[in-house]
Order: structure tokens, then C-alpha cells, then sequence
């Protein structure tokens, strides 16, 4: 069930971070800049002819290995899940971020820099508002290989608790949580990445690490350190002197949390269902999560929401006296009988309305459409949702019956129902962007017997009548 409350929110100006990448150990310039409303979460390559953009969608994770990266036309940006996290953390729903290298700069491998650069920029509150799944039903995707599991289940607002067990002595079982995205700059947002000494070996070896140094890696040492390895690392780290702490991490990297690892895990989580494009009210637990099971996971809850959203009818009570009857509806509009075709609204906000219509035998088109078998032409029914959202478009001005509402464009128009007589149809129509210039841009629905039966995508512009 998707629910739009809270109003969304960008940052007020624009912000600069410098580093290196992780993996790639090249300098990186960083800028968070503002966004638009319904715009989300989307990284820009400014190194690149074109200036390609990559949206922050779980369709396009390509490889979890050492991150999570996405690709699209051979464009790539790697390791997101850091930078996401902070701006789900700060509950931010629209920003640009532009690179100008394919991996954000590592900083300390956390979020915590990237945290402390959104809020110098100011969060900005946004027209529009925010899109939320809500959860009714257990959602579970379990890697068989791993022994891997996330659950999503029904909660009063976003949680998410991480259970990890590392198999080993120097790091063992781990837990971490928050009730709250509230919590997420003080408990989780300057928990860094971590490794095990072996991955770093093999990482140094195949020339995958070039951005690393003992200031954003915690490394846990799970293995004897050979004098051979020793100088290893204090070339790749330049340092004069290496050392494992009794805790047994390398050098002297003191840790923020004795659960570090785990907060990280839970920071990897939420960065990378931000790929999931919608933001949940339910409660996620996971098991062992990586990169793969989560974006895994976030590919299953994107479908669901998006089978969900399709599917999805408005509750309301045809009993109840509604905003506006029939005779409102023609106050505003300047449409009459036969070629009306909204009976009443049901309900009416700024961003969206509910109108209904009871279709009966008596409708002059069918007459004709089709004798012995009537059906209700699709064209009446966008037609319909049309009138629907002039109500909506004109409710914007103070003396609406000096407009008319002319049809710009219909997109993506799709008939799954047949519509007869008998059927009361429900239309909902919501805003895909503020309304501007008199020009409305709306998602129309039309349902009858708790189906979706059709829908579009409608361009209107209201235009004011000249007085002779």
C-alpha cells in the first residue's frame, strides 16, 4: 500500500566534498546539489562527453563484489552505498550528485563526512509529497549459498536491525538497530567499512585497493601477520610502522563502537535499499546481509511495489456526503449532460482527487458500443478521468468558472478491465508535479469492482476565458 504524507525535502544549496576512491585511488570531486521534487536519488558523471545521469535504481546493480555499483550504457558508478546512506539517513528525498570519477570518495568509510556535508548545505521542505510503501505483508529473500536473509515486516515507521556473524574469533556475532532514522547520524553514520586481513591480501594483490589507508578501513587481523605481509602493507598504506592492537585490528585505528562492524552493516542496508526507489514503513531484520542479498532484496520489494501500486484501489465510502456533487462539479467544469461523466468527488487535495461515476444502461453511448454487449469506449473512460482532474487543476484558482481545461497530452494510456453497466467506477488522479503555469501533469486511475481498469498519464492546461 503506498501512502503520500510527509512532504518532501531537498537540500538548500549546493555542497563540495574531495577525496580519493577506494578502489580506484583516484582524486574525486563530489557535489550534492538540489533537486526537484519526485526527481530522487541520481548521480551525474561530469568526466564523461554527455555528462550521462545514473538513477539510484536496484535495475541497475551490476556487480556487489566490493560495493555496490551500477551501470547503464557502459556508464558506471561504483561503491554508492555510503553516500545513499546519509541521504536516507537525513531523510533527504531528492538530490544530484555529481562525480567526477565513477566511485564517491571514500572519506573515513563512513557516512559521516557525507552526513556533515548535507546538513551544511540545509534541507529545504518540497511541494510534493513523499511516496511511502507501506508494509502489510512479510516480505523474505534468502541466499541459499550463504545462508543470507533479509525479512521485511509491518511496522509504524522505518526500522532496521542487523544480525552478523563473521565466523571468527577476533570479530565473532554482532547486532545492531535503530527504531528511528532519527538515530542514524549519532549511532550509525561514522560506523566505518571494515576487512579481514586475508580479503586485504588479496585485494593488494590483484591491485584493487588504491585509495586505502589505515583512516578509513578497519582491518581485523584473522591470521599471523608474516614479515612478508608486514611490508606489504606498509607500502600500500605508507606507513613507517604497522602493528595489531590487542582488540585485534590493525595499527592503531581505535574503534567508534565495540559493534562497529555491525552499525556498518546496517549503514551498508540502508544505502542500499535506497535502490528500492520508495521509502518503506516496515520493519527490516537482516540476517548476514552483503551487497548482493541486499540489492537482491531490494529488486524484490521494487517489483512488489510496483505490482502493488498497479493494483492498488482507493478505499473509500460511497455512503459519505461527498466534497462535491454533482451540481458543484458543474460550477467548475463546462460539461453537461450526456457529455458529463463524473458524478461527484469523493475527495480533493492538492496534490490529489477521487471522483466516482455510476455507470448505467441509460448512457447514450450504448446505443451503439455495442449493441447486445455494451461496453463503456476506453476513450470516454480517459475522457472521464479528465473531467476528474479538472476539478482538480481548477480547484487551484479562486474563480474557476472563468477557466476551461484543455487536454495537452495522454501517455501510456492502458485498458485491463471492461467497464458495463452496473459498475461504479472510482478515478483517482495524482499529481506528478507541481502544477505550473496552469499546466498539470497527473496520473489518472480508473477502478470498478476493486480492479484497476484503466489508466494514463494526462497533460492538462487550464486557460482563462476572455470577456467580450
Amino acid at each position: 500500500m503506498i501512502e503520500a504524507i510527509v512532504k518532501q525535502r531537498t537540500i538548500a544549496k549546493e555542497v563540495t566534498l574531495k577525496g580519493v576512491g577506494l578502489h580506484t585511488g583516484k582524486d574525486v570531486t563530489m557535489t550534492f546539489k538540489p533537486a526537484p521534487e519526485n526527481h530522487g536519488y541520481k548521480f551525474k558523471r561530469v568526466d564523461l562527453e554527455g555528462e550521462p545521469i545514473l538513477s539510484a535504481d536496484a535495475s541497475l546493480v551490476t556487480n556487489t563484489q566490493r560495493g555496490t555499483n551500477l551501470e547503464k550504457n557502459s556508464v558506471t558508478i561504483q561503491t554508492t552505498e555510503h553516500v545513499l546512506a546519509a541521504c536516507v539517513g537525513l531523510e533527504i528525498d531528492n538530490v544530484l550528485i555529481e562525480l567526477n570519477a565513477s566511485e564517491p570518495p571514500i572519506m573515513d568509510g563512513s557516512s559521516k563526512f557525507f552526513v556533515e556535508a548535507l546538513e551544511k548545505a540545509g534541507v529545504e521542505e518540497q511541494d510534493a509529497c513523499r511516496e511511502e510503501y507501506v508494509v502489510k505483508d512479510i516480505i523474505t529473500y534468502t541466499d541459499e549459498e550463504t545462508g543470507s536473509e533479509i525479512i521485511l515486516m509491518p511496522s509504524d515507521e522505518y526500522q532496521i536491525t542487523t544480525m552478523v556473524d563473521f565466523g571468527t574469533k577476533v570479530l565473532g556475532t554482532q547486532n545492531a538497530s535503530i527504531k528511528h532514522l532519527s538515530e542514524f547520524k549519532k549511532e550509525i553514520s561514522d560506523s566505518r567499512t571494515f576487512s579481514f586481513l586475508h580479503e586485504i591480501e588479496m585485494l593488494l594483490e590483484h591491485g584493487l585497493i588504491k585509495g586505502g589507508d589505515l583512516n578509513n578501513a578497519i582491518v581485523y587481523v584473522d591470521k599471523e601477520l608474516s614479515s612478508d605481509t608486514m611490508d606489504k602493507l606498509r607500502v600500500a598504506f605508507n606507513k613507517d610502522h604497522i602493528s595489531v592492537k590487542p582488540n585485534g585490528i590493525l595499527d592503531n585505528l581505535t574503534l567508534h563502537h565495540p559493534n562497529e562492524a555491525a552499525r556498518h552493516k546496517l549503514l551498508d542496508v540502508i544505502g542500499d535499499l535506497a535502490l528500492i526507489g520508495t521509502r518503506i514503513k516496515g520493519k527490516v531484520i537482516a540476517n548476514k546481509p552483503g551487497h548482493y542479498v541486499n540489492t537482491q532484496f531490494a529488486k524484490k520489494v521494487q517489483k512488489i511495489i510496483k505490482a502493488d501500486r498497479r493494483n492498488y484501489v482507493p478505499e473509500v465510502d460511497l455512503h459519505a456526503p461527498p466534497v462535491k456533487d454533482v451540481n458543484q462539479i458543474m460550477e467548475m467544469l463546462p460539461h453537461r449532460p450526456p457529455f458529463l461523466l463524473v458524478d461527484k468527488i469523493l475527495e480533493l487535495t492538492d496534490q490529489y482527487v477521487i471522483g466516482m461515476k455510476n455507470v448505467t444502461m441509460n448512457e447514450p453511448f450504448f446505443v451503439g458500443h455495442f449493441p447486445g454487449a455494451p461496453v463503456m469506449p476506453g476513450v470516454l473512460q480517459i475522457e472521464a478521468m479528465a473531467q476528474t482532474g479538472g476539478i482538480l487543476v481548477l480547484s487551484t484558482v479562486p474563480d474557476p468558472e472563468n477557466y476551461l481545461t484543455y487536454l495537452l497530452k495522454i501517455d501510456n494510456v492502458r485498458y485491463k478491465q471492461q467497464v458495463v453497466p452496473g459498475d461504479t467506477l472510482i478515478f483517482k488522479l495524482d499529481l506528478l508535479s507541481p502544477i505550473r503555469r496552469g499546466i498539470c501533469q497527473m496520473q489518472a486511475r480508473a477502478y470498478a469492482n476493486g480492479k484497476l481498469v484503466s489508466e494514463a498519464e494526462i497533460m492538462a492546461q487550464i486557460v482563462k476565458v476572455k470577456n467580450n
